[in-house]
């Protein structure tokens, strides 16, 4: 299975390139360090101890910020090297780990084809492969071999993706048998991983709820308060396409106790801004952008959230958040951030990508699931018009963030006995 897999990627190669430059019209980042994704590199860097960790994107990146530190602290002679696919991840990582300097290279992973990682491998010679969350490549981890250990840590597989994952046969069970350890979010995690054949599966909890919150974050989310006045803020994060349409056509007919309130609509990937911004036009509803905020008061119905890196800002900016790719079967986003800041939280139905922690969320009290769109709306006006319920509701979602701390140090227990 594995060769077939190799051929079709040799294959399909040329396409793959080529649809990376048709994403570089509106992502200009798709279009640099090309060679990188194809295991090429500048001149070496010697290094005492190198440790690898892949983090896809942006929401990989971010949850790797606590473990990136915590394994430079517990290896002063190391670097990290840390590897994305996409330039929304690189971008996220360059802001959050620029105060490690030299100690932190990044870099494209390359393509999933044994030469190429290979020359990844000869050029970094990393100690250990540290992969995050779902990432599982079947020749980089045949070509780790025995000479790099491989770990999957925060890890978590649906039972969505578990049957597609034995759709593919000995591919990925070849792949999951590959990794040395994998410390996992949940139990419901941990048994659908050694479903898929992994020998050593432990459960370490969710590095997500040991994110530190930056003071530059709560400055500018104080900042864009100060903008907004003293009317409440709905804040739709992470939003998917087919959201935005819903969630503006419930807001064009809103609950009059909604008033004057402020919808921030920051949708989960940045080339559909100007997407987003031209369905608010559509519907009548003025808008401003964020990125077009200079000393100006937020006077719109509408602000779009279309800044990279700002998440944080905007959760302490809010009245009330709302975690997207929820309201359609997409299976919706972290909420522990929002969680974090203090803030009550709605989410929609589909949530079967983060269903334990948003399941513990509800039960605690620190959120509510909605049926739809309009549901949303309506416990929003409920809500943000009772101030009691919404300071206690977000009591309880700071509770339960921080009752479950400590997954950072757990996971750096487990990789200690691969790094040595």
């Amino acid at each position: 299975m594995r060769v077939l897999y190799s051929v079709l990627w040799c294959l399909g190669l040329p396409l793959v390139l080529a649809r990376l430059w048709w994403r570089g019209r509106k992502e200009p980042g798709y279009r640099e360090y090309w060679g990188e994704r194809l295991g090429f590199y500048g001149p070496r860097m010697a290094a005492p101890l190198t440790l690898w960790v892949h983090a896809v994107s942006v929401g990989e990146t971010r949850a790797a910020e606590p473990l990136v530190d915590a394994l430079l602290a517990a290896w002063p002679d190391s670097r990290i090297v840390l590897t994305h696919m996409t330039p929304t991840g690189r971008a996220t990582g360059r802001a959050l780990f620029a105060k490690h300097g030299a100690r932190l290279v990044q870099s494209y992973l390359p393509y999933d084809l044994t030469p190429l990682v290979r020359r990844f491998i000869g050029h970094f010679q990393p100690r250990v492969c540290i992969l995050m969350e779902t990432e599982v490549w079947p020749n980089l981890i045949a070509a780790c071999g025995a000479q790099v250990p491989v770990a999957l840590v925060n890890a978590r597989l649906s039972e969505r993706s578990l049957r597609r994952g034995h759709r593919f046969g000995s591919l990925l069970s070849d792949a999951a048998r590959g990794i040395t350890l994998v410390a996992a979010q949940t139990e419901a995690d941990a048994l659908r991983i050694r479903a898929m054949g992994a020998p050593k599966v432990e459960v370490t909890g969710s590095i997500k709820f040991d994110v530190v919150v930056p003071a530059a974050a709560l400055d500018t989310g104080a900042w864009l308060r100060h903008r907004s006045g003293p009317r409440a803020v709905l804040l739709c994060a992470s939003t998917r396409d087919g959201e935005e349409t819903l969630i503006l056509e419930a807001w064009s007919r809103r609950p009059a106790s909604l008033g004057n309130a402020l919808l921030i609509i920051v949708p989960r990937h940045p080339q559909r801004f100007d997407d987003v911004a031209a369905l608010v036009q559509a519907r009548g509803l003025s808008l401003q952008r964020r990125s077009q905020l200079a000393e100006d008061d937020i006077s719109a119905q509408v602000l779009l959230g279309d800044s990279m890196g700002e998440m944080f800002a905007y959760y302490a900016a809010c009245d009330l958040a709302f975690i997207g790719g929820s309201l359609l079967p997409l299976g919706g986003q972290n909420l522990i951030e929002a969680c974090a800041l203090g803030k009550p939280v709605l989410i929609g139905p589909y949530t079967f990508n983060f269903a334990l922690v948003t399941e513990q969320a509800i039960a605690a009290g620190g959120a509510s699931c909605v049926a739809d769109e309009q549901d949303l709306l309506e416990q929003a006006a409920r809500l943000l018009g009772d101030a009691a319920e919404r300071a206690a509701m977000g009591a309880r979602a700071y509770q339960f963030a921080h009752q479950h701390r400590g997954a950072t140090l757990r996971t750096v227990e487990m990789l200690r006995h691969l790094i040595y």
